[in-house]
C-alpha cells in the first residue's frame, strides 16, 4: 500500500487506511507511540486503561514481605 506524505500546518501527516488501522486493531483516539527505528517508523499503541493491582504483582519476584511498622510516639490528637 503506498500512501503520500503531506502538509498539515506547520508539521507534516500521512494518512492511516481503515484497512491498516483495523488489521491492528487501532482506532480513532488511541493513544500510540512514535519512534524511528533506522529507515523506519515504528507506531505502537499504548497500554489501554490502568493495570489492576494483579496484573502490577504479577511478575514481581521479590522476597519483600508486607508487614506494619510502628510510626513512634503520637504527638498531637492522632487516635492510636
Amino acid at each position: 500500500m503506498y500512501t503520500t506524505i503531506q502538509k498539515w500546518g506547520n508539521s507534516h501527516a500521512i494518512r492511516l487506511p481503515k484497512g491498516i488501522l483495523a488489521a491492528v486493531d487501532l482506532h480513532e483516539n488511541d493513544r500510540v507511540t512514535i519512534d524511528a527505528d533506522n529507515d523506519k517508523i515504528v507506531i505502537k499503541r499504548l497500554n489501554k486503561g490502568h493495570k489492576t493491582l494483579q496484573e502490577r504483582l504479577a511478575g514481581y519476584t521479590g522476597d519483600f514481605k508486607c508487614s506494619e511498622w510502628d510510626t513512634g510516639e503520637t504527638r498531637g490528637n492522632e487516635v492510636r
